[in-house]
């Protein structure tokens, strides 16, 4: 498990997240089981309440399921859903945001299509 980053959102979405990444790397398989609520909480220092509630909202999104005095697994199909819902939250987050201020700047498409080419080039 990595470490959360301290920066400024709740510790369950933060959960959330670290397990939708290692869903994405390939650390946490399909039809393979997650660490449980009280892992989280040990290894993060936090209340397992907390770590249930990130835990909980991958259940209602879908991503993980629980099996019955097992635990919770990875949902068939987890690793697409979390690359699609990532996709579009870069869209909202980044996309979106950079058309409206590349407006307000007053650039055509064409000059932002190629900030962002050359923008490639550099990374």
């Amino acid at each position: 498990m990595k470490q959360l980053m301290d920066d400024g959102r709740p510790i369950f979405l933060q959960i959330a997240e670290r397990i939708e990444d290692d869903i994405m790397e390939g650390a946490l398989l399909e039809e393979h089981q997650v660490p449980s609520t009280n892992q989280f909480a040990t290894f993060y220092k936090i209340n397992p309440a907390t770590a249930a509630k990130g835990v909980n909202l991958l259940v209602e999104e879908g991503i993980l399921y629980k099996k019955r005095g097992i635990g919770m697994f990875v949902a068939e199909g987890a690793h697409a859903k979390v690359i699609e819902k990532r996709k579009e939250q870069f869209y909202e987050q980044y996309v979106v945001t950079m058309i409206q201020e590349a407006k307000k700047l007053g650039m055509t498409i064409e000059q932002l299509t190629e900030m962002v080419q050359r923008g490639e080039e550099q990374a």
